[in-house]
């Protein structure tokens, strides 16, 4: 039986399974037992016996917590998180460097959920935590992906500087695998297109999308799963916004946007990026399309980051869009009032 049928069979996630199964991602204890029975498999047995049952009870939870962001976004997950992170950092001694890598990951992790649920500054003290604990840990792979967040927290809120900064202090560590590498240099891209710097911020992308093309995955961090083509792609598309040229960023947030499967978290994502990309150029019948798509996951997905997003694209709307976009966008508004936190 194939990943994809698995997934459909078990109504799981299919890029979740695939990296359980390629042993990149804890799998919880259901999809253990929901395995074994499909595939007639033993992976149950193939758990660490040594595990302590803390440890063991923590990696299970975000693993669930994980699994419920990447359908349904961080909001009613992220606070729990940042509990079970907590609850770990209690137990530092300092000198249990195992220990101390897995409350980095803890708060990787809890830092990753607060930012999908727009709690930025908590998401960043976070981030920062986590890539200390894991610079003390000696845990190269895991203080990479720390910045990495760091520098996309710093995109984010506007921060070029800081991202710059960040994107350039892993471009310039020896040893650094081809995905932290190219992610970094997209992180680079996006905030040379905030400066206002277009020829740089192109020839960044441009030797990101190229890096692409030549990254094997199955020689790369575990982490680094979700850096696709979808991925990529819609990050041009943002740096094109950024560069204030909607018509030059369509084609490649429509890309995104078609790629993207399933209605999850990045779908609601890639649809509101699309929606902005159709309103920057005053493209009402495409808007309308997208829009719609956007409302039936609103009952799904509560990620508060896409939401604040399509809440300004939507004032856009109201201002700016014929009446019978405007009404539509009345309605997707109440809609995000009704389905929110």
């Amino acid at each position: 039986m194939s990943i994809r049928a698995a997934s459909r069979a078990l109504s799981y996630d299919h890029a979740y399974l695939s990296r359980v199964l390629a042993g990149k991602q804890l799998p919880s204890p259901e999809l253990l037992a929901s395995l074994d029975q499909l595939l007639g498999t033993d992976w149950s047995a193939r758990r660490d016996p040594a595990a302590a049952p803390e440890n063991d009870f923590s990696r299970s939870a975000v693993t669930h917590l994980l699994e419920h962001d990447n359908r349904h976004g961080g909001n009613h997950v992220a606070s729990a998180a940042v509990q079970v992170w907590r609850a770990e950092q209690k137990k530092l001694n300092g000198e249990n460097k195992r220990h101390l890598s897995a409350v980095a990951e803890l708060a990787e992790i809890s830092g990753w959920l607060l930012f999908d649920a727009n709690r930025q500054d908590e998401a960043r003290a976070a981030l920062v935590e986590s890539q200390m604990l894991a610079k003390i840990a000696g845990d190269g792979p895991l203080e990479w992906f720390a910045l990495d967040l760091l520098a996309m927290h710093s995109v984010h809120n506007g921060s070029a500087g800081e991202a710059l900064s960040i994107s350039d202090e892993i471009l310039t560590r020896p040893g650094i695998p081809n995905r932290v590498a190219l992610m970094s240099q997209v992180r680079r891209a996006r905030a040379l297109a905030q400066a206002g710097d277009r020829a740089r911020a192109l020839d960044a992308m441009e030797r990101a999308t190229g890096a692409m093309q030549d990254s094997a995955p199955d020689r790369e961090p575990a982490w680094t799963w979700w850096i696709d083509d979808a991925e990529i792609t819609g990050h041009y598309g943002e740096l094109w916004l950024s560069l204030g040229d909607g018509k030059a960023a369509l084609p490649h947030l429509e890309r995104a946007a078609e790629v993207e499967h399933g209605g999850g978290r990045r779908k609601l994502g890639h649809l509101v990026a699309l929606l902005t990309g159709f309103v920057s150029v005053q493209a009402w019948r495409e808007s309308e399309k997208a829009l719609l798509e956007i409302f039936d996951l609103l009952d799904i997905v509560t990620s508060a980051r896409s939401r604040e997003r399509l809440k300004e694209t939507l004032r856009g709307i109201r201002r700016d869009a014929p009446q019978w976009l405007a009404d539509l966008a009345d309605e997707t508004a109440k809609a995000q009032l009704r389905t929110g936190d």
